[in-house]
């Protein structure tokens, strides 16, 4: 009998990134992150206080990063369901509202399709 593959991560971080979550964690407590599928800053991963933010109840919850849970809209994950998301930091401007705003830096998504074996271990899980 063959084992089923373990799912992989639907969203992981980078060295980077996790060092401005602990950073963002010192400065205020518990946060999170979400991804909408707006426009303008509803493109990129806003990090929120987790009592600023109130998630909604058909968001899904991709996974957690640095301990840091990661949502994302409906409509959105029913584009990205295929993706895995690996969060960064690159230079620029955060969103407006995101808390790493000011800091000449922002957070980013990059990604990539699941491969056909882990797409299989997420049908599977």
């Amino acid at each position: 009998m063959t084992a089923t593959p373990k799912a992989p991560e639907r969203v992981v971080a980078t060295d980077k990134a996790l060092d401005l979550i602990r950073t963002l964690q010192a400065e205020h407590g518990e946060i999170l992150f979400h991804q909408s599928g707006g426009c303008c800053d509803g493109s990129s991963p806003m990090c929120f206080g987790r009592g600023d933010y109130m998630v909604g109840d058909d968001d899904v919850k991709l996974g957690e990063v640095g301990g840091v849970p990661f949502y994302m809209s409906p409509s959105q994950f029913e584009y990205w369901k295929h993706t895995h998301l690996t969060l960064d930091v690159v230079p620029g401007r955060g969103g407006m509202f995101s808390l790493e705003n000011g800091r000449e830096v922002r957070f980013h998504i990059r990604s990539r399709i699941f491969t056909e074996e882990e797409a299989r271990a997420l049908d599977a899980a």
